[in-house]
């Protein structure tokens, strides 16, 4: 798990001063060392967090005769079985980085060599025979990988804050992606918060000339997964062998790892997996509220931690603590994206990173296995949804900012980007195949859409803004493959969810616990926004230059009224709350890094 950037030059060298930006702006991810490889208008940063061959590893890699060039940021998590085949195949590796799996399986085969790698991963290749850099992201998008085009080069990073060292000029906030953020809770696709600023697809590769060409193709695609009549013993049989060789790949590690372990069934099913794979206890941290009405999951949790003796943390934090990690969350996330969870992810990861470099996390399961309540609707309420607003058989409809009140604060601009706000739900639909079940349809948008964008910068920034990889078995793409060609009645049915992961747990975990009603990882940010900081914070964004660029300030106190008397507000008033925070830190005075622990009205300009 690392930090990667780079750029292309056209028609000049690249010197490693130019790149020394990068570093610092990714030295949060990496900060076991740094590497940098130049050659003619290609440059390459790597920033290292240690994971596998921790004195041999180090990036760039370079092989066939320094012709080859890679910096990786993740895990290919068959690197053993890989660089078996790969040196039968006669390649020869100078380290035992997993990383370098990439570099040969480029060499034998320049098309397909993706299709090798099971993993999380996103890499910079460089081939100087063909003057070309080869960008390439894992298939479900658990590691990010930003680019930007411009006339006279192309910049590339982990993360947004490490490409605008390198722009000529700030870049403009993009309209379309700002609303997307402000109705969706985050942008999807290619755009990002930035104007000229893109993700690299999920499953995507791209590659450059030193002219700027770029040539894009996607190596995978679960559009690509055929539908399956299966019985319960027929998928029981497949999936167990098929998770073991998951979870054996995925606990390759050389340093000490853990698990986020919460209330619910997935972290828990992981907790059951990792105990068998080693002989002492698991290493577990789960979290809570000390001074919440709403109850938390660490009762749950330490049930199941006390069911497999795991070495189990709970920890509870009062409300301003959390507080006071607003300012760092929107800084480690860097895209605009409102997920309450970075809060206590964000503390969650701090201390594990105390004493560990890994940590499991099961991030999604229910993408895959059909556990959410918005995959169980009445068919009725599916086709009214979708005849109020078309496109996306009624899933995923609804504006977070529906009020009329939230509505109208819009300023000029964010009206004219409403219609198009569910673009991405829509055009996420409309290419799955007709032979898909409504199911199967929710399940994939949410795939491509708010998983990759939201979920998993969650997952990736928070826990690496303390340098703590996060690893999600549940969407390694074998997983993910037999999850979604999973007939219906294996994933939901009679109000009930993940009809087959629970069945196929009973024999790991108590039924108890499997079956309880799905409560979610909430966090009581209705709570928070109250009292004396409401009031200071409605003060702070009434007289804030950016929020008074894109609002109608004059309509902000009915909105906090709304909050005052019914709490129904605290999306908008956060949204509000993450925007003035980000801009002072991204537009205002970007280079800007404030600790966990701050008031976040001070981070308001």
């Amino acid at each position: 798990m690392c930090g990667i950037a780079g750029i292309v030059l056209r028609g000049a060298k690249v010197d490693e001063t130019l790149l020394k930006p990068m570093v610092e702006r990714l030295r949060h991810r990496g900060p076991d060392g740094e590497g940098f490889f130049t050659e003619g208008p290609f440059g390459l940063v790597h920033t290292r967090l240690s994971i596998i061959d921790l004195s041999g590893g180090a990036q760039p890699i370079l092989g066939n005769g320094n012709r080859l060039a890679v910096v990786a940021n993740g895990e290919i998590y068959n690197y053993v079985e890989l660089q078996d085949e790969l040196e039968k195949a006669g390649r020869v590796f100078a380290t035992y980085s997993d990383s370098e799996c990439i570099l040969h399986a480029y060499a034998l085969d320049q098309r397909n060599f993706v299709d090798r790698l099971h993993g999380m991963f996103a890499f910079a290749l460089y081939d100087g025979d063909r003057q070309k850099l080869i960008l390439g992201r894992d298939r479900l998008g658990i590691k990010p990988l930003f680019y930007a085009l411009l006339p006279d080069r192309l910049v590339f990073a982990s993360e947004l804050k490490a490409i605008l060292p390198l722009l000529p000029k700030q870049p403009e906030i993009n309209p379309g992606a700002f609303s997307q953020f402000l109705h969706n809770h985050c942008s999807s696709g290619e755009e990002t918060i930035f104007q000229g600023i893109r993700r690299v697809a999920p499953g995507e590769i791209i590659e450059v000339d030193a002219e700027l060409n770029l040539h894009r193709r996607r190596y995978w695609s679960a559009l690509s997964v055929t539908p399956r009549e299966l019985s319960f013993a027929e998928a029981e049989e497949e999936f167990e062998g098929l998770f073991e060789q998951v979870m054996k790949e995925h606990v390759r590690a050389d340093v000490p790892y853990g698990l986020f372990l919460s209330g619910g069934n997935d972290s828990a099913i992981l907790l059951a997996m990792l105990a068998r794979f080693q002989d002492k206890p698991v290493r577990t941290l789960s979290i809570g509220y000390a001074d919440a009405e709403m109850r938390d999951e660490l009762d749950d949790a330490e049930y199941i931690a006390r069911v497999f003796n795991s070495q189990h943390t709970s920890i509870r934090l009062p409300r301003a603590d959390f507080l006071k990690r607003i300012p760092h969350t929107v800084w480690a996330a860097d895209d605009l994206m409102r997920d309450y969870a970075s809060l206590p992810t964000s503390a969650l990861s701090e201390s594990a990173a105390k004493e560990l470099k890994v940590a499991f996390c099961g991030e999604g399961g229910d993408e895959v296995f059909g556990g959410y309540r918005r995959y169980r609707q009445n068919r009725l309420v599916w086709l009214a949804k979708d005849f109020l607003a078309p496109g996306s058989g009624g899933f995923r409809t609804r504006s977070e900012w529906w009020r009329k009140t939230s509505q109208s604060v819009f300023g000029p601009e964010l009206v004219k980007q409403r219609p198009f706000s569910r673009k991405p739900y829509i055009a996420a639909w409309q290419e799955t195949p007709a032979s898909w079940t409504h199911l199967q349809r929710c399940q994939y948008t949410d795939l491509v859409t708010d998983l990759p964008d939201s979920l998993l910068v969650k997952a990736d920034r928070m826990m690496m803004s303390f340098a703590l990889e996060g690893r999600v078995p549940f969407l390694d793409h074998r997983v993910v493959e037999f999850g979604l060609s999973l007939p219906d009645q294996l994933k939901i049915g009679r109000g009930q969810p993940k009809i087959f992961l629970r069945r196929w747990a009973e024999r790991y975990l108590p039924k108890d616990h499997l079956y309880q009603k799905k409560r979610g990882f909430t966090v009581p940010v209705r709570e928070w926004l109250r009292g004396d900081f409401l009031d200071q914070l409605e003060q702070k964004l009434v007289s804030n230059r950016a929020v008074g660029e894109w609002f109608d300030i004059s309509r902000l106190p009915a909105l906090f009224q709304v909050q005052r008397s019914k709490g129904g507000a605290s999306r908008e008033i956060f949204c509000l709350l993450q925007f003035a925070i980000w801009h002072k830190l991204f537009i205002e005075e970007p280079g800007l890094q404030p600790s966990p622990y701050e008031n976040p009205l001070d981070w308001i300009s």
